[in-house]
C-alpha cells in the first residue's frame, strides 16, 4: 500500500495534466478507503475468538499481525 501510495503521489507530483492529476487523486482516494478497511478487518480478526491453529494459520497468511 505504501509503494503504491508513494507512486500515485509522486507521479501527481510529475504531471500538470489536469485529468491526470484526477484519476491519480481518485486512486488515492480509493486506496485509502482500501487501507482503512483492511485495518478495520485486521482489528476484527484480532478481537475475534478462533481457534489457535486458525489464528496461527491467518498470521502465517498475513491477516493477523
Amino acid at each position: 500500500m505504501d509503494t503504491m501510495r508513494t507512486l500515485l503521489e509522486s507521479t501527481v507530483a510529475e504531471t500538470d495534466d489536469p485529468e491526470v492529476h484526477f484519476k491519480l487523486r481518485t486512486a488515492l482516494q480509493l486506496l485509502a478507503v482500501i487501507d482503512t478497511q483492511q485495518e478495520m478487518a485486521s482489528e476484527a480478526l484480532d478481537n475475534a475468538e478462533i481457534e489457535a491453529d486458525v489464528r496461527d494459520n491467518l498470521r502465517e497468511l498475513g491477516y493477523l499481525g
